[in-house]
């Protein structure tokens, strides 16, 4: 005769089931299950009387929740075998690409044709070396000529005469300049006189510029863009009839009084044209700078490169008096060797030359055809 099973069997078995799903990976062999029977009265699965489905229904919910999570392990270690898979894969491609490859020039190139590259960037190389080593031989030379015409000149300093020189001005800039030593002083009349060779255009720059505090135009000589040569005297300005910029040397002066403002323009010994009220009444003042190849914005300073100098540069003299037409017409053509400067007089020890500005023997009348 059969006995009904009790709730208490129905317990064993769970939780036979449950050691068992948890213990799917664990070696059985070393694992020992314990039953033991529990009454019927505390037993918390038979709460119930047995033809209540409710207990049943609970083990069989566990059971199903216990086999989902096994599939969940299972699909969980499927991915982390085809992350490791790949992993691996890239493993190997990253160790194969960093292997040292040799360097490719183009399809098809061979060694040959890498060792021709090779000794054709180093003639290039020896080709620049050659032309360097040229240009350093040729400066030398050139050094070397300077210094011994330069000892020639000291040896013959004392029998050249210090006022036969010229100042080049090469390049249009607004740092090369020559500077004259002496100021000027009050002047109630003035004539100013020098060589100019120029065919700068357009327009040959600044010859000279005096300023003095507060007032950088006081007397400033200037042909600046298509605009014709101009002399200022305390801003105010008088247009002269000069035509230089050809390449030859030129003689020009310009003469000026107080009174009435009257000036005079020569060219070559000639006058070329005349004036009057420019700046009349008003005396050029004492105290500035006298630049010769730049105009000043501000005193000794100040210079644009568009309103500089191009050209060559000599025999720069002024007066306080209005020279006469023949004193000036002898200047131009070299008959007088006696006239100079009372003011500023052309000599070497007169004028300092900066920026590259530099200094050649001249000439002056060996340059009239």
């Amino acid at each position: 005769m059969s006995r009904p099973i009790s709730c208490g069997s129905f317990s064993i078995r769970l939780l036979f089931l449950l050691t068992l799903g948890a213990s799917a990976q664990t070696d059985f062999g070393q694992t020992r299950f314990i039953c033991t029977s529990i009454p019927v009265d505390m037993d918390p699965m038979c709460s119930a009387p047995m033809q209540n489905s409710g207990p049943a229904d609970d083990i069989k919910g566990t059971i199903m929740q216990l086999r989902e999570t096994i599939l969940q392990q299972k699909e969980t270690i499927m991915n982390q075998k085809e992350t490791i898979r790949e992993l691996t894969a890239k493993l190997n491609r990253c160790e194969s690409q960093s292997a040292p490859e040799p360097p490719q020039y183009g399809r098809g190139n061979t060694s040959s044709q890498s060792n021709s590259l090779k000794d054709l960037l180093q003639n290039k190389i020896e080709d620049l070396e050659r032309q360097v080593l040229s240009r350093v031989n040729s400066l030398e030379d050139t050094k070397n000529l300077v210094k011994n015409e330069s000892t020639e000149n000291r040896g013959q300093k004392n029998s050249r005469p210090t006022n036969k020189f010229q100042i080049t001005f090469p390049l249009r800039t607004n740092y090369m300049y020559a500077k004259v030593k002496k100021s000027l002083p009050e002047m109630y009349a003035m004539t100013v006189c020098l060589w100019l060779k120029s065919n700068a255009s357009p327009g040959v720059g600044t010859p000279f510029s005096y300023a003095i505090p507060g007032q950088p135009n006081e007397l400033v000589l200037i042909e600046w863009g298509n605009n014709p040569m101009e002399i200022l005297i305390n801003d105010k300005v008088a247009k002269l009839p000069f035509v230089i910029n050809d390449g030859k040397w030129h003689h020009i002066c310009v003469t000026w009084s107080t009174r009435d403002g009257v000036w005079e323009a020569y060219q070559d010994g000639l006058q070329r044209g005349n004036g009057e009220n420019l700046a009349p009444w008003h005396p050029i003042k004492p105290g500035g700078v006298l630049i010769l190849g730049q105009e000043q914005d501000s005193l000794g300073g100040g210079f644009d490169a568009t309103q500089a100098f191009v050209g060559e540069m000599s025999h720069f003299h002024m007066w306080d008096r209005v020279l006469t037409p023949g004193e000036i017409y002898s200047l131009a053509n070299c008959s007088s060797k006696t006239l100079v400067g009372n003011v500023i007089a052309w000599t070497e020890a007169n004028v300092d030359i900066f920026g590259g500005a530099t200094k050649w023997t001249f000439e002056a009348c060996r340059q009239i055809n």
